[in-house]
């Protein structure tokens, strides 16, 4: 597994890294000895960093929960990644974002979970923030505390981004992008590269449609993608990603070597750190894992992208 330095951090990363939010049932019930065994997966793949957050799972925090017992023994190896501001939207127990003290009490309930004195990553979960300074000063307390190293935001705004590097202390940003969504290179991207951010990419795989293996005849049963059967809020835009991997698949078989060239083709632009797919099985996790064996070339990586276009 290839390392990059994780932006102005420095600290070195795996440049494939595991996304733990497919682990906690909300794609579909899997058990306990799953969720481990895939982890633990990972991490013997060459995965030095995994990514989760508060709001991961049902029930809330599940993702958290399970990963922390996987990593019982080796948590002083990797990096750990999760995001406070979605406790509870879907449960009807979301916590007001009043002041420091709301921003810590959730900081300290993700170390119980994960079973840790500290994280190295925590990440404004709110992409679109207007006002993050409760944000900004609760993770500094927390800093301060010595229960956090770093801090960031999961956004796909560049302004919201802007907002939230307001005092130059934004490390981390976690952000959408793959073959089907190239809109970061335009100026998101650059923008981390100019300031030295870590850029952490989730989605490489569309939610599984760079894998190949959905179509127009696909019927999907978990809660995240449900939108895209028949009559769903997502059915036209599932449809026209559909299309373009069937573009897609002249040039790369669908399956494990599709998956590997879509996470891979994230992986290889130089403002990105780490990517993290997520995987639901160890199979899944050794996959994903196999594409962060080499870089692609600009050729190569131009090559793709007018393969979907």
């Amino acid at each position: 597994m290839l390392r990059k330095q994780f932006g102005k951090l420095g600290w070195p990363v795996s440049v494939v890294g595991l996304g733990t939010w497919n682990i906690g049932n909300q794609w579909g019930e899997i058990d306990e000895t799953t969720a481990w065994t895939t982890i633990r997966a990972a991490y013997e793949a060459g995965m030095t960093i995994f990514d989760t957050a508060e709001s991961y799972g049902i029930p809330n925090g599940l993702s958290e929960f399970r990963l922390g017992r996987a990593l019982a023994g080796i948590r002083h190896n990797v990096v750990i990644v999760s995001k406070i501001g979605n406790w509870g939207k879907r449960t009807g127990g979301e916590i007001p974002k009043t002041g420091v003290d709301s921003i810590r009490v959730s900081g300290h309930a993700i170390l119980g979970r994960l079973r840790t004195d500290y994280v190295d990553v925590i990440l404004c979960h709110e992409g679109d923030v207007a006002d993050p300074t409760v944000y900004l000063e609760g993770f500094e307390a927390l800093k301060a505390e010595g229960c956090l190293r770093a801090y960031g935001i999961s956004t796909n705004s560049l302004d919201a981004l802007k907002r939230f590097n307001v005092n130059g202390t934004c490390s981390v940003v976690q952000m959408d992008y793959s073959l089907l969504n190239r809109g970061p290179e335009a100026a998101l991207l650059p923008y981390c590269q100019e300031h030295g951010i870590g850029v952490m990419v989730r989605g490489p795989l569309a939610k599984g449609v760079l894998s190949g293996r959905y179509g127009a005849g696909s019927t999907f049963t978990d809660s995240v993608r449900a939108g895209w059967n028949d009559e769903g809020a997502a059915r036209q835009k599932f449809l026209e990603q559909a299309a373009q991997v069937e573009k897609l698949a002249r040039i790369v078989p669908p399956g494990p070597e599709m998956a590997a060239a879509a996470i891979r083709y994230t992986a290889s632009h130089p403002a990105v750190s780490v990517t993290i797919p997520g995987a639901k099985s160890p199979e899944q996790a050794r996959t994903n894992a196999s594409a962060g064996d080499r870089l692609y070339t600009d050729t190569e990586m131009r090559k793709l992208a007018v393969a979907v276009s």
